[in-house]
């Protein structure tokens, strides 16, 4: 009888590891400060949430989720079309946020202030180095411009653009084109 139990609970935890495995492979939404989806060819930004907020949502969606919710550790600030979050320990500037046009969220973004929040391959692009820390991550880009003071790497494929700048990264999140 042990010996049966032992092989049922074996059986239901290799389920459960391989429909996990399943899901984030299979277009489930990736929440930035969540999941640990470290495979950049899953990532999509139709897929990615911030707070529960993703591209198209209303801004009633954004506003309850970001606005209305109490997040840990966070100061929200409405300006004109953008939703930010500061971080409250050094509210120096947004660390994420949202812009609404039209009703709907239309761009999400974040940078190297929310590094310690996000979750997967996005934290290791917030702390690189160099736009080459960035290609090994998330391979090469499909154009972009490289000079002294930075680089821009754009992968709309994918629906994200990543602003390198020395020791500020920022990442935007948009529509697929």
């Amino acid at each position: 009888m042990k010996d049966i139990l032992r092989v049922l609970t074996l059986a239901c935890m290799v389920m459960a590891g391989v429909c996990a495995w399943v899901s984030l492979g299979y277009g489930e939404p990736y929440e930035l400060s969540k999941n640990d989806v470290m495979d950049p060819k899953a990532l999509k930004s139709t897929e990615i949430s911030l707070f529960g907020v993703k591209l198209g949502d209303s801004e009633a969606k954004a506003l309850d989720s970001l606005v209305s919710e109490k997040i840990p550790g966070v100061k929200v600030e409405q300006e004109a079309l953008f939703i930010f979050l500061l971080d409250q320990r050094k509210p120096t500037g947004p660390m994420a946020g949202v812009r609404i046009q039209d009703g709907k969220v239309d761009l999400i973004f974040i940078n190297n202030r929310f590094s310690y929040k996000t979750r997967g391959i996005f934290r290791n692009v917030l702390n690189s180095e160099s736009p080459d820390d960035i290609r090994k991550l998330l391979g090469q880009e499909e154009y972009g411009d490289e000079n002294v003071l930075g680089a821009i790497l754009a992968y709309d494929k994918q629906g994200f653009l990543i602003n390198y700048l020395g020791k500020d990264v920022n990442v935007e999140f948009s529509p697929l084109r």
